[in-house]
């Protein structure tokens, strides 16, 4: 999972493996270290919700994704999933999943895990 932070938006870029991981009901996680701390980033499907949330607590984002999302997920076509919460100081917080495509460009990554580009259909 990539985690990308700009401003007041959180974007997580997935692979197959996690989709399907979050569509058999599993939280995925990952984290990067620091010297002296940890940052945990995570995942997770929750039965009560109708869009995606997400909280910050000691050293860990958590971003919540309605169930019925996640399992049906890995079987469309849907890339990703946003929303823009509410933070209730007049400001909101833009979160966005989505998969992770295969680059078109070469790049050092393993992408092996990746989602196929469909813009490398519109190139043929």
């Amino acid at each position: 999972m990539k985690l990308r932070i700009k401003g007041n938006s959180v974007r997580y870029r997935l692979t197959k493996s996690e989709v399907d991981a979050l569509k058999l009901g599993n939280t995925i996680s990952d984290t990067t270290s620091f010297i002296d701390s940890t940052l945990t980033y995570s995942l997770a499907p929750t039965a009560a919700g109708k869009e995606l949330t997400a909280s910050y607590t000691d050293n860990k984002i958590t971003v919540h994704i309605p169930e019925a999302w996640a399992k049906e997920w890995a079987d469309t076509e849907q890339v990703g999933y946003e929303n823009r919460m509410q933070l209730g100081n007049g400001q909101n917080l833009f979160i966005l999943i989505e998969k992770d495509f295969k680059c078109l460009d070469e790049t050092h990554e393993d992408q092996s895990d990746n989602f196929d580009n469909p813009l490398i259909a519109k190139r043929s």
